[in-house]
Formats: C-alpha cells, structure tokens, sequence
C-alpha cells in the first residue's frame, strides 16, 4: 500500500504535512508550524501521530512541538544534528545519510545547508516524495539566512540531482509569488508560462500549487536553471559560473 501524504495550511502560508504508512499506521509531521490544524487534520483522518520530523529550527516550522508532544507524548522528535542547540525538543538527532524509518515508510537525510546552517530534507526514494522545508520552493528557493548564497546553491544542486519523479513539498505556499520573479528572469521560457498560468487558476481556486514533480521544475525554476546561459544572459552574467549567477538570482529576488 502507497504512503497517504495530506496537506493544508498552517499559520498564513505554512504547509501542514503529514505522511501515514497505511501498512501500519504510523503517521509522521513534517515539521510543526502550527499545533491546532495539524491535531485536526490528525483527528479528521483518525491517525495517530508517532513522529514529528523537522527540518530546521525556525519558529515557524517548530512552535507546534509542545502541544503535538502533548496530546502524542509517544511521538518521536527528530530533526538536524546541527541544531540541537536551536530545537531543544529533538529526540533524535540526524544528519546527511542518516535513514529515518516512519513504520515501513524510509527517508534518507540531505543536509541542504544555506537558509540555516544545519538545515535538512526528508527524501523518501520508494515514495518518489521530497520533503524539502525551506531549501526549495517551486519556482523558486529560500533565502540565505546564515550562509552565502554558494553554499544554498550546492544544497539546490543536490536536490536537482535526485530522481526527475520525484514529488515536492515544501514549507510554504509562495509558488504565485515565485513564479511573478522567475518571469522577469526567464520571460520566453513557455514551460514556466504555461506553470504560472496553471498556478494562478489553482490559487484562485485557493487550491494548493504543490506537490510539483522536480521534472517541471527543472524546466521552470530558475534556482535550477543557473546553468542556462539564457538566465545568466539575461540578469547581465553572460558567461559566470552557475554559482555566480545563483548568487546574482537570489539577490535580485532578495530586492523584490
């Protein structure tokens, strides 16, 4: 039996996640943005929390601990090695490698440093899902809070590496907002074209943009795309390094 991945809003814009293993019923959190929706989400599909895995240790990504500790004082805690010292809840402590079993359901870590310097994804190879916190967005990425923006670069290429299938979650619903500044840089590009239009229809009908393929977002997100000459042609880098054109991308974002 497939893995059951829900999602639904937390907070304003935060994604709830959960994923169940119906073979025996256990049901991890992908993070913890906001306690009330995910016990709701918990209750209305009748599962029974027993994990809570975090990816970095933002507030919004970790205030709901307590209270989902509360109600399912069982629930393992797990989260990055990198900072333990940032999430005092954490039970187990991972890192790049590290295997994450939920039921029968199995994760390998990546540390995907860059928006926090100890910031990790979930990759389920036998599901085909990436849960990727705030590294990746579609159509764009996270902002490199505390470390350059090269560094956040090396982690987007690891996830640019991992199987074309493979479906992504991530933290936030920001894929409209993305997709206005992945125009500017990529105007001709009809695939992200035709990505924004599909997007606009979805959020107008306040449905969720995501989960994406990584396939069409290797088409459309120009964070995977700083090796396009085009991209780089265009933000006037004709010729830099991918990382350097990253790096340029991210601070052309960063203004708005």
């Amino acid at each position: 039996m497939a893995a059951v991945v829900h999602q639904f809003t937390c907070l304003s814009d935060n994604f709830g996640l959960l994923i169940h293993d119906p073979v025996t019923g256990a049901t991890a959190s992908i993070d913890a943005p906001e306690a009330a929706p995910i016990l709701k989400a918990l209750e209305e599909k009748g599962w029974v929390l027993t994990d809570i895995l975090v990816t970095h240790h933002h507030p919004d990504h970790v205030q709901g601990i307590g209270a989902l500790k509360s109600r399912f004082p069982n629930a393992r805690v797990i989260g990055p090695r990198g900072e333990a010292a940032k999430i005092p809840a954490l039970e187990l402590l991972v890192g790049e490698g590290d295997n994450v079993i939920v039921g029968s359901l199995r994760a390998k870590v990546l540390e995907t440093p860059g928006h926090t310097l100890g910031h990790i994804v979930y990759h389920f190879a036998g599901e085909s899902l990436l849960f990727a916190g705030d590294t990746l967005f579609s159509l764009g990425c996270g902002r490199a809070f505390e470390a350059p923006p090269a560094v956040l670069y090396a982690s987007v290429e690891k996830i640019r590496a991992l199987p074309p299938e493979t479906q992504l979650y991530c933290g936030h619903e920001y894929t409209l907002s993305n997709g206005a500044f992945a125009l500017r840089v990529d105007p001709d590009n009809a695939d992200l074209q035709a990505r924004v239009a599909e997007v606009q229809a979805l959020r107008a009908e306040n449905k969720a943009s995501l989960p994406v393929p990584l396939s069409r977002e290797l088409l459309t997100n120009p964070f995977l795309r700083a090796d396009d000459g085009q991209i780089a042609k265009t933000i006037g880098l004709a010729g830099a390094s991918p990382a350097d054109v990253f790096t340029e991308l991210r601070n052309l974002k960063n203004k708005g």
